[in-house]
């Protein structure tokens, strides 16, 4: 059975994390972290969120 993910606002995000919203903020920009859009408010996906952390960033060889 499919599991809903857990939605949280940048705040929401930070609070929970002990991010900066600012940093959270510019993931979203950039692309880096799974999100969705409702009107102006950024809901990150916690679980990728936490994956991404995780993992880390990718550096790409060229």
């Amino acid at each position: 059975m499919n599991t809903v993910p857990t939605m949280l606002s940048i705040r929401a995000t930070a609070e929970k994390s002990g991010l900066p919203t600012h940093y959270i903020r510019s993931l979203c920009w950039q692309n880096k972290i799974c999100f969705c859009r409702a009107g102006n408010k950024y809901l990150i996906n916690w679980e990728k969120f936490i994956e991404f952390l995780n993992a880390g960033e990718c550096e790409q060889k060229e």
